[in-house]
């Protein structure tokens, strides 16, 4: 029964990736149940070895470096979110409560990061998030 000798190396294996998180002990529990499977065809320990010992080269040689890869890349940004750190053009006056810009080749209704602030038509902004309906701007350079 080396068979299930290999299915319980897979489970003590899945069981250590599960707190790790490694991506390691997860291909080797993969190539633990290749050596199960290749042991109950009835194929001898050496070939059950070299199966086993093939499906963990395969995968910590292949599969880790192109999924550690992919897990590495930046999220995207979507949508209202992807506004955001954008530059924009001021329409209509800014203020704390109102105002209108040009953002993206759209006008988006605006307010001020800075509730003292007051910035003019024509001022360049950057949008430093997005509230519902409204992006709320920052000035570029500060205003006299």
């Amino acid at each position: 029964m080396p068979w299930f000798v290999w299915l319980i190396t897979a489970a003590a294996l899945a069981a250590a990736e599960f707190f790790t998180l490694t991506l390691f002990f997860g291909l080797l529990a993969g190539a633990a149940l290749v050596a199960a499977v290749v042991a109950g065809f009835g194929i001898g320990m050496l070939g059950q070895l070299v199966a086993f010992g093939a499906a963990a080269a395969a995968g910590l040689l292949i599969v880790r470096p192109v999924a550690l890869r992919l897990a590495e890349q930046p999220l995207v940004r979507e949508g209202s979110d992807a506004l955001i750190g954008k530059r924009a053009e001021v329409v209509q006056e800014v203020t704390a409560t109102r105002g209108l810009i040009k953002l993206s080749g759209e006008e988006w209704s605006a307010r001020a990061l800075d509730e003292s602030l007051v910035i003019p038509v024509g001022a360049l902004v950057d949008v430093m998030e997005i509230d519902g309906a409204k992006a709320v701007v920052y000035p570029r350079e500060l205003l006299p």
